[in-house]
């Protein structure tokens, strides 16, 4: 019986520990399509993130995650954030490849994890789900 108790501690413990390891689900349920489709909200937190302009609350907890995101392969991200981040890279590839480029400059200067991820933007660049 002790046995027992002692397992299902442990994978409470585990799952405990593999939820805190999650960036909050806090934002999860903001409209990813009606940013990116509305030029002046899509602005505010571009320019969020370039740290040019004031952020969101949503947009400073997105900045602060961008280099653990980039460096762990979103390791945190939920799958319903992976799939956002999916949209966006999409869109800034197709749709907004000179702010694509103002990002990649800013967050990843010395080009390590555009060679990282290069075979990621040739899936997007072709049309491919990533």
């Amino acid at each position: 019986m002790v046995g027992k108790l002692s397992v299902v501690l442990l994978i409470g413990a585990v799952g405990m520990v593999l939820a805190a390891e999650l960036y909050t689900d806090k934002y999860d349920n903001i409209d990813v399509d009606e940013i990116l489709g509305n030029q002046r909200l899509y602005q505010k937190y571009f320019d969020c993130i370039q740290g040019k302009g004031k952020c969101t609350p949503d947009g400073a907890e997105l900045k602060k995650n961008i280099p653990e995101a980039l460096q762990t392969d979103c390791a945190k991200c939920s799958e319903k954030q992976k799939a956002g981040v999916e949209k966006v890279l999409r869109h800034l590839i197709n749709e907004k490849p000179e702010d694509y480029k103002v990002l990649e400059e800013q967050f990843d200067p010395e080009g390590v994890y555009r060679k990282k991820y290069e075979h990621l933007k040739k899936k997007v660049e072709e049309g491919k789900t990533v």
